[in-house]
């Protein structure tokens, strides 16, 4: 019986060139050129894959060589042993001894619209004045 969590794999002998999409979480272990794009789900670039894609995902774990930019809602974790050359835009971001990474991070949270005209000074006279 499969297991209805278990998540989908790529094989360290299978080679992708193009675009892969899916709303499952992935662990890559096998080589992709183009884009990787999982938007609410995660993803694992385990230590065998060779990527050199642009990745986005809720949540990436790189333990792998990647090529190529990295875009998480959550969570970005660089294990040791891992290389990224690209640049990482997330809301959290993990890195362990050993990793090496060369690239510009960007750990911004989206403000919401509501909370930005709020805290706007107002310029006119307040009542009672």
């Amino acid at each position: 019986m499969a297991l209805e969590n278990a998540s989908a794999r790529i094989g360290k002998t299978i080679v992708i060139c193009g675009e892969v999409k899916g709303s499952e979480d992935l662990i890559l272990d096998g080589r992709v050129e183009g884009t990787v794009s999982l938007a609410e789900s995660r993803l694992t670039v385990g230590p065998t894959a060779d990527v050199a894609a642009d990745l986005t995902a809720r949540d990436v774990l790189i333990m792998g060589r990647v090529q190529g930019n990295v875009v998480a809602s959550g969570r970005v974790e660089l294990r040791a042993g891992c290389n990224l050359e690209g640049d990482i835009r997330a809301l959290r971001l993990a890195v362990e001894d050993n990793a090496v990474f060369r690239g510009k991070v960007d750990l911004t949270q989206a403000v919401p619209k509501s909370s930005e005209t709020a805290s706007t000074p107002h310029t006119g006279a307040t009542p009672g004045e």
